[in-house]
């Protein structure tokens, strides 16, 4: 429609490119859509109203909202009005009239009857006087008429208003003046004996008795029942301390065992079974979305687990992964990405990746704390451990797989088993045996 006029017309296809492209541009006008990917039309109206590089562009907004609410919150926020969703080539010529961005018709259009006069009894055509009068002088005309006219209108309108009041004063005072006659007055009925309060103070007592009994009954039964569940919670916590000493006495035995039998038996065994290099321990710690991977706790149990491996006088690879989860994502690539509200459907995810993983440089992905402990070691073992650093690389993806994508499906049982995915590994392999 716009470009039946000869308008030239720029498209956005979202509020913030419309907000990158006004950096460099300045366009005459701007018709906003409301409903947009990411940033909704009011935002950018209040974005582009609080830059002062762009608050005097005139913008006009284009929804299928409807109502006075919404009118108002766009007025309200600087635009200039509203066009509907529906909108009729008639609207749009009338918002460019009123954006200056046409000329007006009434400065382009002449009159297309010519006035006559009877002159001998025959018509005689007679000039306008617009061609015979300056310009200057019809345009005087126009406002004393104009002017004639708005001064007649308020006096009407006093004229209008005082004979209304004066027709009002004058009901009223007839009224006041010759009131109806009143009928004989009736004789007064005998003095009745009210009971009724007395009813009513017996009714609520009434009341007040059955509210307090059915209360009474009811909380008894409630006690009841809490002492009834507390009884069954106080079992079920002595089996759950119960069970807790007995699987600490189990990790206790098993680590003991693990001791005896020497980390050099196990070794020379998986050996023998990979073909003479086995992994002599592996580890998997999780990392929340947007940590670096090799920093915090991972830093901490990597530094114990290398510090265990050259105790024991260890001969092999040390192989660090960071694997990445796939998590469901709300926000957009300007403000950034965050995990979605674990109520939220998984359909309405912006995202479903990992922006901050792929974002993540080699040099980035360590701190330097990691650094430092990964050259200390090499250093200290002069060629016995030899560090593998990988990115999902060589090492098993034992994942939790994930959830199969359907309607009921939310983020937050999505996002669990990302998380789960989210993960660095450490991995040892000792070397194969020389003959």
């Amino acid at each position: 429609m716009l470009e039946k006029y000869d308008i030239e017309v720029d498209m956005a296809e979202a509020a913030e490119r419309a907000i990158e492209y006004l950096k460099s541009n300045r366009p005459d006008a701007i018709f906003m859509d409301q409903q947009m990917p990411g940033m909704d039309g009011l935002q950018a109206l209040q974005t582009i109203k609080s830059n002062p590089q762009t608050a005097m562009i005139p913008i006009m907004m284009y929804t299928s909202q409807e109502g006075e609410l919404y009118v108002g919150q766009a007025r309200a926020l600087g635009a200039m009005g509203v066009l509907p969703k529906q909108v009729r080539p008639v609207d749009v010529s009338k918002v460019l009239y009123e954006l200056h961005l046409l000329p007006d018709r009434r400065d382009m259009n002449e009159s297309a009857l010519a006035p006559v006069e009877i002159i001998g009894g025959a018509p005689v055509e007679v000039l306008p006087l617009t061609k015979a009068v300056p310009p200057s002088a019809s345009i005087d005309w126009g406002r004393r008429v104009e002017s004639a006219m708005k001064d007649q209108a308020v006096d009407l309108r006093r004229f209008i208003v005082a004979s209304l009041d004066s027709f009002a004063g004058r009901i009223v005072s007839d009224v006041r003046r010759d009131p109806p006659p009143l009928a004989e007055p009736l004789p007064a009925p005998p003095p009745k004996r009210d009971h009724m309060p007395w009813v009513l103070g017996l009714v609520a007592a009434g009341i007040l008795t059955v509210s307090f009994a059915a209360s009474w009954l009811m909380t008894r039964s409630e006690l009841s029942s809490v002492r009834a569940q507390l009884s069954s919670l106080s079992a079920a916590n002595a089996e759950l301390q119960r069970t807790r000493a007995d699987l600490s006495a189990t990790v206790k035995d098993l680590t003991a065992a693990v001791a005896a039998t020497g980390n050099g038996v196990i070794g020379s065994a998986l050996g023998a079974v990979n073909g003479g290099a086995a992994p002599l321990a592996s580890r998997v710690e999780p990392v929340p979305y947007g940590e670096i991977p090799f920093d915090r706790t991972r830093l901490d149990v990597l530094r114990e687990f290398l510090a265990r491996l050259e105790s024991q006088g260890f001969h092999g690879v040390v192989r660090i992964a960071n694997l990445a989860g796939m998590f469901c994502l709300s926000g957009n690539s300007a403000d950034g990405f965050a995990p979605a509200a674990a109520n939220l459907p998984l359909s309405k995810c912006d995202l479903i990746g990992n922006p901050f993983e792929e974002s993540l440089s080699a040099q980035q992905r360590q701190s330097l704390a990691f650094a430092n402990l990964i050259a200390g070691v090499r250093q200290r073992a002069s060629g016995a451990i030899t560090i593998d650093l990988e990115s999902g690389g060589n090492l098993p993806r034992a994942s939790t797989p994930y959830p199969v994508r359907t309607e009921g499906l939310t983020a937050g049982e999505w996002n669990r088993v990302a998380a789960a995915n989210n993960r660095v590994e450490f991995a040892a392999e000792s070397s194969p045996a020389t003959p």
